[in-house]
């Protein structure tokens, strides 16, 4: 991918579960939009420290954001309904290797 394409990405994920928005070692992205079909918690996380800093009931989605991602710093949307979930998001590729 090179600098300016959109990166997007939609998976189920089990209930309990996470989808990791992490881009390639030595790529960054800013993700825009977030969706999920139900409950989330959304976290800012580094490996072992894991921020939790926001949480939505039902279906939603987090519109015109600038999360900032890396391999090592990146956006863990958590499923916290009782079933699985579709969870999705799009963004930029900000560098490329």
């Amino acid at each position: 991918m090179a600098v300016g394409d959109v990166v997007s990405d939609i998976q189920s994920i089990d209930s309990g579960g996470y989808l990791d928005i992490q881009p390639a070692a030595g790529v960054e992205w800013v993700i825009h939009n977030i969706y999920h079909a139900s409950n989330v918690q959304l976290e800012f996380y580094d490996g072992t420290n894991s921020l939790i800093f926001d949480t939505d009931t039902g279906a939603g989605v987090y519109a015109k954001y600038a999360f900032h991602v890396n391999n090592t710093r990146r956006i863990r949307v958590k499923n916290t309904s009782a079933s699985a979930q579709l969870i999705g998001y799009d963004g930029i590729v900000t560098r490329a290797v």
